[in-house]
């Protein structure tokens, strides 16, 4: 059975696009057929993240106008070439461009064909969200950082998408720094998922791997890393595993690491040998 879902934050600078480039290679490399929806219309980043920047002909909005096939426009991706495409968003169109019923159609297209269907939606809660919403999409996930300024965007975010008829969102909560949730200065996970009503799908940690990979031009999937693991685990979870949260910040961080932390030079990242 398909599903569709869509990535979504109340604001930018989240990583949300990021995730869903990773989740996607993830689920795909479980065996998945996976595609990933690159909705942000005028912004598109998912072929940069997938390294298929110079591959792009046909975009959403050419098939949306039907200037050509949908599969004309999918793209296999090297991480996992069998099992992940992306349809990459157009980079010169507005989000006023695309009707919910264009996307509807394509939507109902990918369904036909893919396990997962992942939609990066533009950041924030405008038009760009509530065309992908009005499509019909199965599921929202929203992705937060724990900071006050992103928990009080992603209520309102969580609002507009019950007002749409949507299922209450699940919640993936990034950047968590364990030290600082020992020191009471962060909040864990746990306390932002029922700050916000949400359930959690999945917590990851504040990673040097994640901008490394950026910098290099890979997906810290890659990577032998924490963010990597963590989202392994959200993976699994998507797929109907029952795996457990581990909560970042509930153990103690070991004595002279609390106590000399600002000394610990974050750990160099090795590439996997294989995926």
């Amino acid at each position: 059975m398909s599903t569709s879902l869509c990535i979504a934050s109340g604001k930018g600078g989240v990583g949300k696009s990021t995730l869903t480039a990773n989740l996607g290679v993830a689920l795909a490399r479980r065996g998945f057929s996976v595609v990933i929806m690159d909705a942000d219309l005028g912004l598109r980043s998912q072929d940069a993240f997938l390294g298929l920047e110079n591959l792009v002909v046909y975009d959403l909005m050419d098939v949306a106008r039907k200037d050509c096939l949908l599969d004309q426009a999918l793209l296999a991706c090297p991480a996992a070439p069998e099992k992940l495409k992306l349809l990459p968003a157009a980079q010169f169109s507005r989000a006023r461009s695309l009707e919910a019923s264009q996307l509807r159609k394509i939507l109902r297209a990918l369904k036909e064909t893919f396990d997962f269907i992942l939609v990066d939606a533009p950041a924030g809660i405008e038009r760009g969200l509530r065309n992908i919403l009005n499509a019909g999409v199965d599921e929202t996930i929203l992705v937060v950082t724990p900071d006050d300024i992103c928990l009080r965007d992603a209520e309102r975010a969580a609002q507009i998408i019950e007002a749409k008829h949507q299922p209450r969102p699940r919640l993936i909560v990034n950047r968590l720094d364990p030290l600082l949730i020992q020191q009471g200065e962060m909040m864990p996970a746990r306390v932002i998922s029922d700050t916000l009503d949400l359930s959690l799908l999945g917590e990851i940690p504040e990673d040097p791997a994640v901008y490394r990979s950026i910098l290099r031009h890979s997906l810290f999937l890659d990577f032998d890393c924490e963010a990597r693991r963590a989202v392994l685990r959200v993976a699994g979870r998507l797929a109907g595993e029952m795996i457990p949260l581990p909560e970042f910040g509930r153990q103690p961080q070991p004595l002279l690491r609390r106590l000399f932390s600002r000394f610990f030079a974050p750990k160099e990242v090795t590439p996997l040998d294989s995926h």
